[in-house]
């Protein structure tokens, strides 16, 4: 007998800790894992080499690119050129709205997302936002995620003849030792992600933005030290 043909399943991968374990909960849960990264216009392009890494290394049943260049509009540190915040402790980073923040990315990207989703005929989209360890994003929400899917329900085809749009963020209420964790269950290469905000020509992380900062408490938290590559003195 022919086993069933698994279910596909669209995955935002930026090349990061969190979205790659994010994919691999995906292949884990039966889905066949079709990954989409974006060219948004971040200033830099380490991120998409590393998702491309990634898709392969966990098995993507396809990994596409799409561009939307949000730099024309600015308006963030990765995408203008503006400085990245760095030093700052968690506590700091939920006081306020970061200027990392890129305009309305995870609205634009989930739309990606549905309309690769629908023409799959899938019904499932998977990302990685997190709201615990975390930068104060607005669109990492569980209120924001509600309402994307709310609407995918009312905007699509498949939403108007009956489909069940289902929207999973399976890390949103795990510290980021937690992911971390979960990711080393699945197999997960840390060594291949990148977070960094400011990357070095090489592609070595800072050790000093918020996203190495937060990723470096979660490795810390799990016990573990971070296969990445960072600039010299920092500290693992």
């Amino acid at each position: 007998m022919t086993a069933p043909r698994a279910k596909p399943a669209v995955v935002l991968l930026s090349g990061g800790l969190d979205s790659a374990t994010v994919l691999a909960i995906a292949k884990a849960q039966g889905f066949a894992p079709y990954a989409l990264s974006a060219r948004y216009g971040q200033r830099h392009q380490v991120e998409l080499d590393a998702a491309r890494r990634v898709a392969q290394a966990l098995g993507a049943a396809e990994h596409r690119e799409v561009a939307i260049d949000l730099a024309q509009f600015g308006g963030s540190a990765l995408t203008a050129d503006i400085p990245v915040p760095m030093h700052r402790t968690p506590d700091q980073m939920a006081g306020e709205i970061p200027v990392t923040y890129v305009p309305a990315r995870n609205t634009v990207l989930l739309s990606l997302a549905l309309a690769w989703a629908e023409v799959l005929g899938a019904t499932d989209i998977f990302l990685g936002v997190n709201a615990i360890d975390y930068s104060g994003y607005p669109d990492c929400r569980p209120e924001f995620l509600a309402a994307f899917e709310r609407m995918a329900r009312l905007a699509t085809r498949a939403g108007v003849g009956g489909a069940e749009i289902t929207i999973h963020a399976p890390l949103i209420q795990l510290t980021k030792g937690e992911i971390i964790r979960r990711g080393f269950e699945l197999g997960v290469d840390y060594g291949m992600t990148v977070s960094c905000y400011q990357p070095g020509p090489g592609g070595e992380a800072c050790g000093a933005c918020d996203a190495c900062v937060l990723r470096l408490k979660g490795f810390a938290e799990a016990g573990a030290v971070d296969p990445a590559r960072y600039r010299a003195g920092v500290e693992r």
